[in-house]
């Protein structure tokens, strides 16, 4: 099938999917003598598994890494994908202890100020972020 088809069936832009090829994630099953690109069923198949893999939250290079494993199954083992799937895992949960932080101290500080329409020369807030020890890092 031509590109605009194979985008409209996995509902994506075809600009994702040149997207795609220029980082080598997916390759089209051949191209036309004209030069368009044509996919087949295993495109097809490798395609929805870089979406469904990015859905879950790999990274591109991710993605190329665990197509890397797939493509070549017998030379590489379920701990290479495990440890991948945990390292990202252990990277998500810190990054929401990160945003959990971020979450307290915004609540802090807007907590502290009145939210009035006086001028902000006594603003709680502006105060806060101007003393160094105002915030718990």
């Amino acid at each position: 099938m031509k590109i605009g088809e194979f985008a409209n069936q996995l509902g994506v832009s075809t600009d994702t999917l040149r997207y795609y090829e220029k980082h080598n994630l997916l390759t089209p099953s051949s191209r036309t003598e004209a030069g368009y690109r044509d996919y087949g069923e295993a495109t097809l198949k490798q395609m929805k598994f870089i979406l469904r893999a990015k859905n879950v939250g790999f990274s591109l290079a991710e993605i190329k890494e665990l197509l890397q494993i797939k493509f070549k199954k017998h030379q590489h083992s379920c701990h290479e994908v495990k440890d991948l799937t945990i390292q990202k895992r252990d990277l998500v949960a810190e990054r929401i202890a990160e945003l959990t932080r971020f979450h307290q101290s915004l609540s802090v500080l807007a907590d502290k100020c009145c939210g009035g329409q006086e001028p902000a020369d006594n603003c709680s807030i502006l105060t806060t972020l101007e003393d160094i020890d105002g915030l718990t890092q």
